[in-house]
């Protein structure tokens, strides 16, 4: 790409500002013909109220770190114990021993229902999720039946091209800022998932709730 390009993709391409309607709607159709559901919501309260009539009671339930999670109060549920389900990452936290919350850790992959966010959605109906560790990547790509996601509305970028430098220039440098304001070390980008589709035949439901405001990172 010369240095032309790189100046017109800056000017046309936002990564915190929300997504047109038209262009919800094109992600949406996108996303849907490449198998993943997709519930459109315009507040974050909506949001979790969609995810608590997903998951059905006495599930086990599995989060990845995601900054919209606690954003829409999902994780302020699990805390609480506010909840109907069994939550597989309190009982991992719980076990002090490196090696068996190790195990627990993998062990969560296979929940039954397993939550989270994602970096970026293509207009042309690519997801790419990016993670320091891979962790959740087992559950969204393949061992989890039923996968919900809530993303905000601002993560929605023309192409996946777009999408991969969301990640890289906007996504890791905010995540990076956050854990160093909080006394970490800092972000790492380990592992990147790009979403094409969910093959019919595996027969599990993957669910992406867009919320119309601008939620997580």
């Amino acid at each position: 790409m010369d240095a032309v390009n790189i100046m017109s993709y800056a000017t046309t391409v936002s990564y915190s500002d929300l997504a047109t309607a038209e262009q919800i709607q094109r992600a949406k159709a996108a996303v849907e013909a490449r198998g993943i559901k997709i519930q459109l919501v315009d507040t974050p309260l909506q949001a979790l109220e969609k995810v608590q009539q997903i998951i059905p009671a006495k599930a086990d339930v599995m989060t990845g770190g995601s900054q919209t999670l606690r954003e829409i109060g999902f994780e302020g549920l699990l805390l609480d114990n506010a909840h109907p389900w069994n939550n597989l990452k309190a009982a991992m936290l719980a076990e002090s021993d490196p090696d068996k919350q190790g195990r627990l850790r993998a062990q969560s992959t296979l929940s039954n229902y397993y939550l989270g966010s994602v970096q970026a959605i293509a207009e042309t109906g690519e997801i790419v999720i990016a993670s320091g560790t891979g962790s959740q990547i087992p559950a969204y790509a393949f061992s989890s039946q039923n996968v919900v996601w809530i993303v905000g509305a601002q993560k929605i970028v023309p192409t996946l091209d777009a999408a991969l430098r969301r990640v890289r220039e906007y996504a890791l440098p905010q995540e990076d800022a956050r854990l160093k304001a909080l006394g970490y070390p800092g972000a790492a980008l380990g592992k990147i998932l790009i979403f094409e589709q969910e093959a019919p035949f595996l027969q599990r439901n993957v669910n992406l709730i867009l919320v119309n405001q601008v939620v997580g990172v």
